[in-house]
């Protein structure tokens, strides 16, 4: 079961980011609307995973560093 969400999980990035190399020679309006939530996702992740690292090395009260 994991397996397959997982390979649909997949199919997805792969699609996604076929629609945005297709985007970029001037495919459909869909394949642009793909490429431009493809594209929202990551920069959602990329911050969210930064946010989460600043997080980690925070300093507390006392002066130490969270690990």
């Amino acid at each position: 079961m994991i397996a397959l969400v997982l390979l649909g999980v997949l199919a997805l990035v792969g699609g996604g980011c076929a629609c945005v190399v297709w985007a970029e020679r001037g495919g459909p309006r869909w394949a642009r609307v793909v490429a431009a939530v493809t594209l929202g996702a990551g920069e959602l992740l990329r911050r969210s995973e930064k946010n989460r690292r600043r997080g980690l090395n925070r300093p507390t009260s006392d002066g130490d560093q969270v690990l």
